[in-house]
């Protein structure tokens, strides 16, 4: 080939690589999102899908992370861990997702946190509670942005230990990881703080008859009732509480942050009247961003945002802050930006704890009244968080 000939055809590839450099550049950045979509936790699974949706279009009007847009694939997980563990799987092998997100139930968290690893993949939860996730169970390519259990429980047992009437507590929680971890999160507390726990008891996840539990309830007399059921759970056991005659105003109820939502509260029939849980978020959160995302959101889905949805919507902006950082979607690159990163979100101010890959979220006590939240209290998140029990990396 004589020599012009040569730097013709290089010229030619040249200007065919130069051609595919845009399109190469606007490759979707692909997310992951395994949460439920059917069963019990199907109204947090809505709600994160939500978050996401509203974030991802948002992001991509303004020209996405450096010019490439993120494109969003839903599996539904059923809050079941081998099913999680298969959507994962898919997403990750055949989709050839860059990142994960989206998981609820703890166990699932666990599960597919360990696909993560092995694939090299990126699992941040912007639900899951159990402490495990960031703690004895830690694991490097595994984020957490939301308040953990540990987080709530603080908050919440040492702002009702002073202003909650009485100090007999009883505690309810699904029996699986997450319901035990929180609950016994909230009993460690209230002992150190110096309430009585009066008992303790574990339906399974997704039980429709709560008889047999408020039995046990009714028997110990307790002043406060704590429980870290969620989605259905919680309107089934609220609603029976109710009928039952247990919720008096001289009861106090409490718990998890994800036990009464804007997603569930509707279903209850008041029964979930001033229940008081200690949260990452809130939607009265008096901040011109926290304003701007409740008015998208509500214009968009014609539904209030929950911390659910407020946590995954923030999430996106790490992932965008950190892309742009390690000019990547290189796992290790990735991580690396998120680990000590400081961003914002509805809620205010996040930072990523290195050490164990758990978010410093400022805590707020709200109550519910009516068809809302009000906030009655506030915990900065640096008091909140604990420590970092995280060994693994």
């Amino acid at each position: 080939m004589s020599k012009i000939a040569t730097i013709a055809k290089l010229g030619v590839a040249g200007a065919f690589m130069l051609a595919l450099a845009p399109a190469q550049a606007a490759d979707p950045i692909k997310v992951g999102v395994v949460t439920p979509l059917s069963g019990t936790y199907a109204p947090i699974g809505k709600q994160v899908r939500w978050g996401a949706e509203l974030v991802v279009k948002e992001i991509n009007a303004a020209g996405g992370v450096n010019g490439r847009p993120f494109e969003l694939l839903f599996e539904d997980e059923e809050a079941n861990p081998p099913v999680a563990v298969r959507k994962a799987e898919k997403l990750l092998q055949q989709d050839k997702v860059d990142l994960l997100t989206g998981t609820v139930n703890s166990g699932s968290t666990l599960a597919v946190g360990q696909v993560a690893e092995r694939n090299d993949r990126i699992l941040v939860t912007t639900v899951s509670y159990a402490p495990s996730i960031t703690g004895a169970q830690c694991s490097a390519n595994v984020f957490r942005v939301n308040a953990n259990a540990y987080m709530q429980s603080n908050a919440l047992t040492s702002w009702l230990i002073k202003n909650a009437p009485g100090k007999r507590y009883f505690f309810i929680g699904p029996d699986y990881e997450m319901g035990r971890s929180t609950t016994s999160a909230f009993q460690n507390d209230v002992k150190r703080l110096g309430g009585t726990d009066v008992g303790a008891t574990f339906p399974p996840l997704g039980a429709k008859d709560f008889t047999p539990y408020i039995g046990q309830i009714r028997a110990a007399h307790p002043d406060v009732i704590m429980t870290a059921t969620a989605g259905n759970d919680t309107v089934r056991l609220l609603t029976q509480l109710k009928e039952y005659g247990i919720l008096t105003d001289k009861l106090t109820l409490a718990g998890a942050a994800g036990a009464v939502t804007q997603e569930n509260l509707g279903a209850m029939g008041g029964a979930g009247e001033g229940f008081l849980s200690a949260a990452g978020y809130s939607i009265d959160i008096d901040t011109p961003a926290n304003k701007k995302f409740v008015s998208m959101f509500k214009k968009e889905f014609q539904h209030d945002p929950d911390l659910f949805a407020a946590d995954t919507y923030g999430l996106f902006y790490l992932f965008k802050q950190a892309i742009e950082k390690a000019a990547s979607t290189d796992t290790g690159r990735v991580r690396a930006a998120m680990e000590d990163a400081t961003w914002q979100t509805p809620q205010g101010t996040k930072k990523i704890r290195k050490g164990d890959h758990q978010a410093v979220v400022d805590m707020v006590i709200v109550k519910v009244k009516g068809n809302d939240f009000q906030t009655v209290g506030k915990v900065p998140g640096e008091e909140a968080v604990g420590p970092d029990d995280c060994q693994k990396f």
